[in-house]
């Protein structure tokens, strides 16, 4: 009886996908038409049919290759890829935030309040022509 942990279980990779995709079982269940238990025993599963892989990996935002290939060494390895300094993004290019979210925020806050303001004026015109 062997301990070792099997490399290409798929169902344990459906899950590790799943959850880095912040997405619970009865969220995957119900994108596909599905329990709850039955993503429970796929996701225990050491194999699956390809046209259920197919179906998995679609709900998932993934190809089916993806699902076959993946391995937590390569996610490792892909998001160490990413530094802390800022224009360095990995595989993204060099690109950076160039604003501060915070202003934006202001910004958008500033136009809801004259969209209000002309709102109210609007309705102030209509009540005083009555």
């Amino acid at each position: 009886m062997s301990t070792a942990i099997k490399l290409n279980h798929i169902g344990r990779k459906i899950s590790r996908i799943r959850e880095l995709r912040d997405m619970k079982q009865e969220a995957l269940a119900q994108a596909l038409g599905m329990s709850q238990q039955t993503i429970s025993a796929i996701e225990n599963s050491e194999t699956i049919d390809e046209e259920k892989l197919i179906e998995v990996a679609k709900a998932l935002g993934v190809t089916a290759e993806a699902i076959k290939s993946f391995s937590e060494e390569n996610m490792i390895n892909y998001f160490n890829t990413f530094h802390d300094s800022q224009g360095n993004f990995g595989n993204f290019g060099n690109n950076s935030c160039n604003f501060n979210p915070l202003d934006k925020v202001i910004e958008l806050y500033e136009r809801l309040v004259q969209v209000e303001k002309e709102k109210f004026e609007y309705v102030e015109k209509l009540l005083n022509e009555k």
